[in-house]
């Protein structure tokens, strides 16, 4: 009845990162940082979670000098994404049912 919910995802800090990818596709660490209110040890310790699960993808390059990781949503976290959400809604529906 109940889909199990992924594991990956269902961290706050992690669910929030997907969040916001999926709606900007792609954004750099210091964004993340100031929209999640994570700590950047923390953050840094999700994102890689994330990338190790294929969710999504981490460039780090140098932009005048300075370091600048950027995250980008892949496939296959998207896909994983929109199964947790319909997850989530067949539990808050069956409250209704």
């Amino acid at each position: 009845m109940f889909k199990e919910l992924d594991p990956i995802l269902h961290s706050q800090l992690r669910l929030a990162v997907m969040s916001l990818l999926i709606g900007v596709k792609e954004a750099d660490f210091t964004f993340i940082r100031e929209k999640t209110n994570a700590t950047a040890g923390n953050l840094s310790v999700q994102v890689q979670k994330l990338k190790d699960a294929g969710y999504i993808e981490v460039v780090k390059q140098f932009k005048d000098n300075y370091p600048l990781t950027t995250c980008k949503i892949t496939p296959k976290g998207i896909e994983a994404f929109d199964a947790y959400v319909k997850a989530l809604q067949q539990y808050l529906q069956v409250g209704k049912g």
